[in-house]
């Protein structure tokens, strides 16, 4: 063999050489590079399913949040059907101790009779108070159309428009929630328009 023969065989073999160490050198880069894509697609997955977690945690107090105000509600205004039933009673109460004023010539009969109405009422709404019902009387104050029920307007002139003058029928509270509005009459402004009524 002659050295020219034998120079590029050599040279074959250094290029052959260097060829599978290139080969080398890209494999094992593409297996890097799936190994990385891999952790990197791991990573992505694991903060993903965190932020479910979080996600899961804060909708569970939340969920037990709105559960508790349910339950406090549940427990605060449960008497609201049974209040609502009793409150003819107290009214019928107080129209009997009413329908008695100015009677007092009547004889013993009707002034035995009216005391014992009143005691009757005043026991029954020191009972209601204790289950924190409250009645509202208006007189003199403000309009409030979520404690009040407008009846009639009336012209007042020694009252502010838009005050109550007088209670028709009284509003009861359980717990600050109205149970019963008030109906009351309204001062309505001097100057204010007529209002078709018939309307």
């Amino acid at each position: 063999m002659s050295t020219d023969e034998n120079r590029n065989e050599h040279e074959e073999l250094n290029e052959a050489l260097e060829a599978a160490k290139e080969e080398a050198r890209t494999a094992e880069e593409d297996s890097t590079e799936g190994e990385t894509s891999e952790v990197d697609a791991l990573k992505a997955q694991v903060q993903e399913f965190q932020e479910q977690m979080l996600r899961s945690q804060a909708e569970m107090q939340n969920v037990r949040r709105r559960a508790e105000i349910d339950v406090e509600k549940a427990h605060k205004f449960a008497l609201e059907k049974f209040v609502k039933e009793l409150l003819p009673v107290a009214d019928s109460l107080e129209k009997a101790v009413e329908s008695t004023e100015g009677q007092e010539e009547s004889g013993e009969l009707v002034a035995s009779i009216r005391e014992g109405v009143e005691m009757t009422l005043s026991l029954f709404m020191s009972s209601l108070k204790k289950f924190n019902v409250e009645p509202v009387n208006p007189v003199g104050e403000p309009f409030d159309p979520r404690q009040h029920e407008a009846m009639s307007m009336v012209p007042a002139p020694d009252a502010e428009p838009n005050s109550v003058v007088a209670v028709v029928q009284k509003g009861y509270l359980l717990n600050g929630r109205v149970v019963r509005p008030a109906m009351v009459v309204v001062a309505k402004a001097e100057d204010a328009p007529k209002i078709d009524e018939q309307a």
